[in-house]
């Protein structure tokens, strides 16, 4: 143990903790992450502090400058971190009491360390849920992209992965545009709620110097000091709302990775993934993976564990500020490296992809995808209740089974077989053209409705 980090704590701790000790109380392998954020905040400070008559302008301007220096050597790479001196706000203090001297003393001045990385993890956290929103834009406009190019290409639509109705590509597209954008909005929601400055708060108490909260808050881009000091140091819930948004937003990603894998097989050839997102095989010179869609489709393991453990960590704790808390910070750094690469992965994959036109049409023309078509017809021409046409439409579907053909195939007299009073117009709802184009209520898969919600979109992206 140094001298220069006896003298950080204090005669208290003049003997210094053991290796173990260090080793669990350090957390300066992975929260100089803040550095940024760090000294922000104490530029911050300082500068309110001089303002308040607390500090001289003379240390302040020394403070100042200090702290530009040791950001540059952070930055530079050149910044010697000692896990002895614990955490980013002590190893950013000792540095700059080797480069100012006395006036490094001054700087803690009505604050806690407490305050000082609710505020440095706030900041961190805001910034992160900046860069989701962006994202997040960024994969809406790719799905935007695909949905304007394929708007009145025919798929089939799925329910239990077996074909259901026939829909379009384009609706398909749209359907993960209006996902991501409510993931996209939970970011602005946290963000908005997050954007509460504790600094000043202390340690738990506030503090009997005349500092100016709302002064700090507004230069570190705060709306509003929080309200309460025990809260200020306590809680993590802007943390945990960050990491929520973020499982449920990997969630909407596994799920279109996962129908990238199934689309870009050899049994479905609905897509191309391009060479860029693909891998081979070591062993089978015709493999082409789609390596990149199901690493994103594993990602939300990690995310929402992430959520998880932040949880468990918090669940049981008084107020104000326990140790624990310095969990809080590795599984956050982790669930937000791997929830932008992610979203940057699929930006890229579906920003590339080709769809496959003619394989999406003949896989809607099959599966009997018309069938609810032909149940709506007998309703809307022959006026039988809905279950009646349901059965009807039922005892056809298997007598095409028994033929070995499509219900387009059947004929008007095998039809009438069933139901005699079914004409020949029931043919002209039976191609998926016609199915498409006929779901007009708002939100519909219809041509119309899907360049509607594209011009919608269009119009809020920019």
């Amino acid at each position: 143990m140094t001298d220069k980090t006896n003298t950080m704590w204090g005669g208290r701790f003049a003997a210094g903790p053991d290796a173990i000790m260090e080793a669990i109380n350090a957390s300066i392998g992975f929260d100089k992450r803040l550095a940024a954020q760090d000294i922000a905040g104490s530029r911050a400070h300082a500068a309110m502090l001089a303002a308040q008559g607390i500090l001289t302008d003379s240390d302040a301007d020394a403070i100042r400058e200090g702290l530009l220096t040791v950001l540059s050597e952070i930055e530079t790479g050149t910044f010697a971190f000692s896990t002895a001196l614990e955490d980013i706000h002590m190893n950013v203090e000792a540095r700059l009491k080797e480069i100012v001297g006395e006036p490094a003393g001054r700087l803690h001045t009505a604050r806690s360390r407490n305050d000082q990385v609710a505020t440095d993890f706030r900041l961190w956290v805001r910034d992160q849920a900046d860069v989701a929103e962006a994202g997040l834009t960024a994969l809406m406009q790719a799905l935007l992209a695909q949905a304007e190019a394929g708007a009145d290409w025919v798929m089939p639509g799925f329910t239990h992965l077996q074909t259901a109705q026939p829909v379009t590509w384009g609706h398909h597209m749209m359907a993960y545009v209006e996902m991501f954008a409510r993931d996209r909005g939970r970011f602005r929601d946290a963000r908005a709620r997050m954007n509460e400055s504790p600094l000043g708060a202390a340690a738990l108490a506030g503090t009997s110097f005349p500092i100016d909260r709302d002064a700090t808050a507004a230069a570190l881009g705060f709306d509003r000091p929080m309200a309460n000091s025990l809260d200020a140091v306590s809680d993590r819930d802007f943390a945990l709302e960050f990491l929520s948004a973020a499982t449920i937003s990997a969630m909407h990603l596994s799920r279109l990775a996962e129908e990238l894998v199934i689309w870009s097989s050899a049994q479905f050839r609905f897509v191309t993934l391009s060479d860029r997102f693909s891998t081979g095989s070591s062993i089978m010179p015709q493999k082409k993976n789609p390596d990149a869609a199901e690493l994103v489709r594993a990602k939300i393991g990690r995310i929402l564990g992430a959520n998880v453990g932040l949880l468990t960590v918090m669940k049981g704790l008084p107020l104000a500020y326990s140790k624990d808390m310095q969990e809080d910070k590795e599984q956050v750094f982790d669930a937000a490296d791997n929830f932008m690469l992610a979203l940057a992965a699929m930006t890229g994959m579906v920003g590339d992809m080709t769809a496959n036109r003619d394989a999406l049409k003949a896989a809607a023309a099959s599966g009997f995808s018309t069938a609810t078509d032909l149940a709506d017809w007998l309703v809307r021409e022959l006026n039988l209740p809905f279950r009646d046409a349901h059965h009807v439409t039922g005892t056809l579907v298997a007598m095409a089974e028994d033929k070995g053909c499509d219900l387009p195939d059947l004929s008007l007299a095998d039809m009438q077989s069933v139901h005699d009073g079914i004409t020949n117009a029931v043919f002209d709802v039976l191609g998926v053209e016609n199915s498409v184009q006929s779901r007009t209520s708002y939100g519909g898969t219809a041509p119309e409705q899907v360049h509607a919600q594209i011009a919608r979109w269009r119009e809020d992206l920019g």
